[in-house]
């Protein structure tokens, strides 16, 4: 099959597997990082998706914008029904009532219905080995049921569950490592992306799905609506979250971790807090506490990372 190059002009020659017309908010990163994963793969793709925003607000009644097959599968379960069609899939050419060809199978999730209510068939799915990829496409939060705060959300940002008032500044917890616990499942690889690094997240999409067995990426996606912050800034802030190191843009492939995309200049962690409206009690007085603490924990992961990232490196190869 021929590989289409990573260049924009070739790019934009592609028909769209995910079409405009949809129903996704203005200024939504969801959309972006669905329609950057579908054009850096040039095989026909078999979709699962998980109940969420990108499910509600793409196909309504009779109306889709999905131009490849697509199952709308419920909160917890659409790992569990990608795995089904996969496994339908080899058996079917196993018993010769199909040829078999180059089939690519996808579950797309929010962090909602990835890193809480869809873990268990995630973690399930990882573990039987399927060759599928899942896609958790992370705005840090549920936000398609009001902005209650997840596993994802990040520490101090003011959810409609965990509002920012006098006794709880919001949420107090640190956010879920998901990349490094789908990696702990001894899958072939794992990853973190950016859309507003695109090359990077589509040379990754490639790579994945060319790997036979379970892989995961985790994709930043920035929700306006949730965050308070502007329609036009998503990839603005995806990029912001590389730089700060929020958002680290790593692989772990075959247990061996590799930084992809190292930030010129680290910029303090409060460029990345500050155009959001979920963290603005965090620039309050009296709780200067809050920025430090934020900053030092990403600090710690960011060293933590760097080091595995090293160790990576100096792995001497196998004869």
């Amino acid at each position: 099959m021929t590989t289409i190059p990573l260049r924009l002009k070739e790019l934009s020659k592609q028909e769209d597997r995910f079409t405009y017309g949809h129903r996704m908010c203005a200024g939504c990163g969801a959309p972006i990082v669905v329609k950057q994963v579908l054009m850096a793969i040039d095989y026909p793709v078999i979709a699962a998706n998980a109940t969420g925003c990108l499910e509600v607000s793409t196909c309504i009644s009779e109306y889709t914008a999905w131009k490849i097959p697509w199952i709308h599968s419920a909160f917890e379960n659409a790992a569990a029904t990608i795995s089904g069609v996969e496994a339908m899939y080899r058996s079917l050419v196993k018993q010769g009532k199909i040829d078999e060809k180059q089939v690519k199978f996808i579950a797309f999730g929010g962090d909602g219905g990835t890193y809480d209510i869809g873990f268990q068939s995630l973690s399930g799915a990882m573990e039987r080995g399927h060759d599928m990829m899942y896609i958790c496409y992370d705005n840090g939060a549920y936000m398609n049921t009001g902005i209650q705060r997840s596993s994802a959300t990040p520490f101090g940002a003011n959810t409609t569950t965990c509002p920012a008032g006098d006794v709880i500044p919001g949420k107090p917890q640190k956010r879920k490592d998901l990349t490094k616990i789908m990696a702990a499942h001894n899958i072939p690889y794992a990853a973190q992306a950016s859309p507003g690094h695109w090359m990077d997240l589509m040379k990754k999409v490639r790579k994945a799905v060319e790997i036979k067995g379970p892989k995961f990426m985790n994709i930043i996606a920035p929700c306006n609506r949730g965050w308070r912050s502007r329609t036009d800034d998503a990839i603005t802030l995806s990029k912001l979250a590389v730089d700060t190191c929020y958002w680290p843009l790593y692989e772990i492939e075959n247990g061996v971790t590799k930084i992809t995309v190292k930030p010129r200049e680290k910029k303090p962690l409060t460029e990345f807090l500050k155009p959001q409206g979920r963290f603005k009690h965090m620039f309050a007085p009296g709780h200067e506490w809050m920025l430090k603490h934020a900053q030092e924990e990403i600090d710690k992961d960011w060293e933590l990372l760097q080091k595995a990232s090293a160790a990576g490196e100096e792995k001497p190869e196998e004869k």
